[in-house]
């Protein structure tokens, strides 16, 4: 069978290709990038495309020949710089149904979300839920899945989060603590997804839940655990105000390209718990979805894992800090132009040195502002290392004395060029 997976290189969309490929389906993957679904998994034929720009049927066609079945595993938790959660995850995906009706595909696999339903109030919730109302109407065979929190062997939102949460040292911070969720593992909803296109689901819709729900404060507790970091020696319970202040500042990163898991939508998913009923999947299905005990045994827990998730929450900090270095340095260079220019006056004519100190603080001032940006960051590490290097020759040149001045100012500037470094080597977005 040809099956089509939208998101297919994405947390869930990658294991329910593979798992498709194993099974012996001709898998095609769509993401928006091509190049990097061909590294990630080369068995399988990719296409190229940003879903939020299918909005009508006719986008979809050329992607429809020959395709026999969909399986939908695109989403977006929160609209930011170049994501639409509304276009991403209701119109292109009632423009899609529309197309499979049209003479595409007869089988449809959609990954919904428990709760997710059009009167929900965030967008994540509603978007969805609409795309479910369309294809629930729709003459399409169509099978609807949703998993509980899905945990994975790799890490990309949540799950992200919960690593990161699990690596602060000594105290464990918290909110909504006692909000309960069902987790799943991603290989069960591989497997699900395998049996919904192989075997007679159409027309259902089921929960993706183990049987158990567990506390946030619990799950983060046995992730700890699992990633081989020593118990919190206390729980920090921060009020309801404060996750908020940290998910606002996450959704205006969210604006600058980045995309954060703790965002507002985050923890109003999460004050509405995320639950399911597992019996209808288990009755139609045959098959028991494991415990969270069970899916942490069966992951990998290396020094891997504590590696990426100290880094993760080292991350931000690290870019904070070099953006606030750069933009500093340009704004005292700006603010004491005068001294700046009198510093190259004895090696350049006047007006030439007051230009350069000019737009040297500018320079310094656009380094800072680009490396909050998530599509310059790394263009902006680059730069800020050559321009380090430049600074370095041409002090070298202009102003020797430096290199045994007592504070070190020119011997400070490796720092930053490490610093640099770290960041853009730490700027992996999947």
């Amino acid at each position: 069978m040809r099956v089509l997976v939208l998101g297919a290189y994405g947390l869930i969309g990658l294991e329910v290709a593979k798992a498709l490929h194993r099974a012996g389906h001709a898998v095609t993957g769509l993401g928006r990038s091509e190049r990097r679904g061909r590294a990630l998994l080369p068995e399988i034929d990719w296409v190229s495309a940003d879903i939020s720009t299918l909005t009508t049927p006719a986008d979809w066609g050329p992607m429809l020949a020959d395709v026999d079945a969909v399986v939908n595993s695109a989403g977006i938790l929160q609209s930011g710089f170049g994501d639409s959660v509304s276009a991403t995850q209701r119109d292109a995906i009632v423009a899609l149904i529309g197309a499979c009706e049209a003479g595409g595909a007869r089988k449809f696999v959609q990954i919904s979300a428990p709760g997710a339903v059009p009167e929900a109030n965030t967008a994540f919730y509603s978007t969805k839920g609409e795309a479910d109302a369309a294809l629930t109407a729709s003459a399409l065979d169509w099978t609807i899945l949703r998993p509980g929190l899905v945990i994975a062997p790799s890490a990309y939102g949540g799950t992200s989060l919960l690593r990161m949460l699990g690596a602060v040292p000594l105290v464990q911070p918290i909110v909504l603590g006692e909000a309960r969720m069902q987790t799943v593992a991603v290989g069960d909803v591989a497997e699900a997804v395998r049996m919904a296109i192989e075997g007679d689901l159409a027309k259902r819709d089921f929960d993706l839940v183990e049987d158990e729900a567990h506390t946030l404060k619990e799950i983060v507790r046995r992730i700890r655990a699992w990633q081989g970091f020593a118990d919190a020696r206390a729980v920090l319970a921060l009020p309801r105000w404060a996750g908020y202040g940290v998910a606002k500042a996450a959704d205006l990163a969210g604006w600058l390209g980045w995309r954060p898991a703790l965002r507002t939508t985050a923890l109003k998913v999460l004050e509405k718990d995320v639950m399911g009923d597992p019996r209808p999947w288990a009755a139609a299905s045959g098959m028991r979805l494991g415990a969270l005990s069970e899916t942490l045994r069966a992951l990998p827990s290396t020094a891997q894992e504590r590696i990426y998730a100290r880094a993760l929450l080292a991350f931000p900090v690290l870019v904070l800090t070099l953006s606030i270095f750069w933009i500093v340095s340009g704004a005292i260079g700006l603010w004491r132009l005068e001294a700046a220019a009198a510093v190259l006056a004895d090696h350049l004519p006047e007006t030439v040195s007051w230009i350069a100190a000019t737009a040297a603080g500018l320079l310094d001032i656009a380094i800072g502002l680009g490396l909050l940006v998530r599509r310059f960051v790394r263009p902006a590490c680059c730069v800020s290392i050559l321009v380090c290097v430049v600074y370095l020759a041409g002090a070298t040149l202009m102003t020797p004395e430096l290199w045994a001045d007592l504070f070190g100012p020119l011997v400070k500037v490796f720092p930053a060029m490490a610093l640099a470094a770290a960041v853009w080597a730490l700027a992996e977005e999947r």
